[in-house]
């Protein structure tokens, strides 16, 4: 039988023993998790759950972005792009720890190109012939982007640059632009954190609140939903007054399971490969290149965490099958990079890390991939084996709107509930964004009152990495035997910081301290040496027998290989990560 973190086992056992709520939420990724958070915080006792791990699904699978959507513009979708940006400007402020300024620039290679397409698009949402947006298309849209953020907007307006201006600042840029133009969005650099602190904001507002990962909804049994534990596989029913379905993608899965039929979802795929190209991030100047491929697809080039994130596609995606990044789409991201920074070598051994997943989407038919509405809805409906009780699917949803959809969702939950509003979560500070300091004397300050245990240098690392939350694990490393001994895989954290994570943080797995707890994966720090190492102090912290850890050390590398292609290989002794 396998072992949870006490975290994990003690939400199970809380569930077990009072297997009933008002709501019960199934899915863990970001709107599952947002809306558990609103409802939670309205006082409703309410249950989540979530098959594999907490935003292991289509939300760990983003494009870090916490963006307007200027190209949605076309597709006619305005009142989704002034919520974006609404919730953009939101997030800045109200997740400062994780949100950030995106300075992003937009090569152009004509002045006209697409002014006849674009209508057609917009009427038809088909993609027709793929024709690049020329600078008259892309000023437009820009300049309609830049009202929304009239009032209270957050970054600055956006700015067009010649060809000679545009090379000066960016000289590595293909020669054959005619302008660049740049404009501000956001940054999420550690969405799954981000995601976590939505989580324990939501366990935190009262025991009215429960959460488990690896809880499985399997069928209905009793008037409730039929659950399995993962980790044991016992099963037992929960009974609600009301069911939300978040499952994201695999809505329809999820209500086939319950028994009902539903065609709501139309998914896409969308790979990212991660390199350790040092030339291609110093003549991104910090910046993220947003543009549009010759094929219609919209791509990016985004520096981040020291390496280099390219991506990403829009392809059918057949949920029978797990999303990995193919070599094709490897092939087509190593020649896109090229169509911009054309002096710059890219190969596949810069390549450390590849991720996959995808879109929640609505069934979309003949549909173009890339014109699929990013909008979300809900769609309420029951199933017999639940009696009376109320259903809620949600349909679409991405990470940008996720508190406004939340709300919306929680709204909806508290209307079938008969149940009021008490809080509104707008402007309401997520995790470690409380109290996050706002200028470089109020860090200093924060640095100076926590960094005595582990020091200033540490102290401020830990709060970018942590926000405001960061003194729970200052606290935690000033009160272990290990102090803060670095780990010799990955000097940037420690021992104890490890410990920490795991006990509190619902880790069941080796694979969710390295996939989502940090992100060690992501910028291609995994060796055969860290995984043992982690493993071991994974194993002490959870109790793992000798085997356990070997068959959880086991089976995170295989992970790695299947899912990210990353290869741990040994050469005279030595380890290293490699994608194949």
């Amino acid at each position: 039988m396998a072992t949870k973190s006490n975290a994990t086992r003690t939400e199970v056992e809380r569930l077990r023993e009072r297997p009933n709520a008002r709501v019960l939420v199934i899915g863990g990724g970001i709107n599952g998790l947002g809306t558990f958070r609103d409802l939670a915080l309205q006082g409703i006792d309410v249950i989540l759950v979530e098959r594999n791990d907490f935003v292991s699904g289509a939300s760990a699978a983003s494009s870090h972005m916490i963006h307007g959507g200027v190209r949605y513009l076309e597709n006619g979708e305005f009142r989704l792009v002034k919520e974006s940006v609404t919730e953009r400007n939101g997030l800045l402020k109200i997740a400062p720890h994780y949100v950030k300024p995106l300075q992003t620039t937009i090569p152009i290679f004509s002045t006209f190109s697409g002014i006849l397409a674009a209508p057609l698009r917009f009427l038809t949402h088909k993609q027709g012939k793929p024709k690049e947006r020329g600078a008259f298309l892309i000023k437009t849209g820009l300049t309609i982007y830049d009202s929304f953020s009239r009032d209270g907007g957050s970054v600055p307006r956006h700015q067009f640059s010649g060809k000679k201006r545009s090379l000066e600042t960016q000289p590595e840029l293909n020669p054959g632009i005619k302008y660049t133009a740049t404009y501000f969005d956001a940054s999420v650099h550690d969405p799954e954190r981000l995601a976590l602190d939505v989580l324990a904001d939501g366990l935190a507002a009262g025991p009215q609140a429960r959460a488990a990962n690896y809880v499985e909804a399997i069928g209905t049994r009793d008037g409730g939903v039929l659950v399995r534990d993962r980790e044991t596989g016992e099963e037992f029913s929960i009974v609600a007054d009301v069911v939300v379905n978040a499952s994201g993608p695999w809505t329809d899965l999820t209500n086939a399971a319950l028994g009902r039929s539903t065609e709501f979802m139309g998914g896409t795929k969308g790979s990212h490969i991660v390199l350790d190209n040092q030339e291609l991030l110093e003549a991104c100047k910090g910046r993220e290149m947003f543009f549009e491929n010759n094929d219609g697809r919209i791509v990016l080039i985004y520096p981040l965490k020291g390496r280099v994130m390219v991506g990403t596609t829009d392809l059918e995606a057949d949920m029978s099958e797990r999303a990995v990044c193919t070599e094709d789409e490897i092939d087509y991201f190593i020649e896109l990079v090229s169509h911009v920074f054309p002096t710059i070598p890219v190969t596949r051994s810069q390549i450390v890390y590849s991720f996959s997943g995808v879109r929640p989407l609505p069934h979309h038919d003949d549909t173009a991939p890339g014109f699929v509405s990013r909008d979300y809805r809900i769609v309420p409906g029951t199933i017999d084996g639940l009696g009376s009780t109320a259903v809620l699917s949600l349909v679409g949803g991405k990470w940008t709107t996720f508190r406004a959809l939340s709300e919306h969702l929680a709204n909806e939950t508290l209307d079938a509930l008969g149940a009021s509003r008490r809080v509104s979560t707008a402007g309401l500070a997520i995790g470690g964004g409380a109290g996050f300091p706002s200028t470089p004397a109020a860090e200093r300050d924060w640095v100076a009152r926590y960094g005595a245990d582990v020091g200033a240098e540490r102290a401020s690392q830990l709060l970018h990495r942590y926000g405001t939350k960061a003194t729970y694990v200052i606290d935690a490393i000033a009160g272990s035997d290990d102090d803060d001994t670095r780990l010799a895989g990955a000097p940037d954290y420690s021992r104890a910081e490890i410990d920490y994570l795991v006990r509190t943080e619902h880790v069941a797995h080796l694979s969710d301290v390295f996939l989502r707890r940090t992100s060690i994966a992501f910028v291609g720090g995994i060796s055969g040496g860290l995984v043992r190492e982690v493993g071991e102090i994974v194993a002490n912290a959870l109790g793992w027998s000798p085997i356990r850890r070997s068959e959880e050390e086991d089976a995170f590398i295989a992970e790695l290989a299947d899912a990210h292609r990353v290869h741990l290989e040994s050469e005279d002794g030595s380890e290293a990560a490699a994608l194949r």
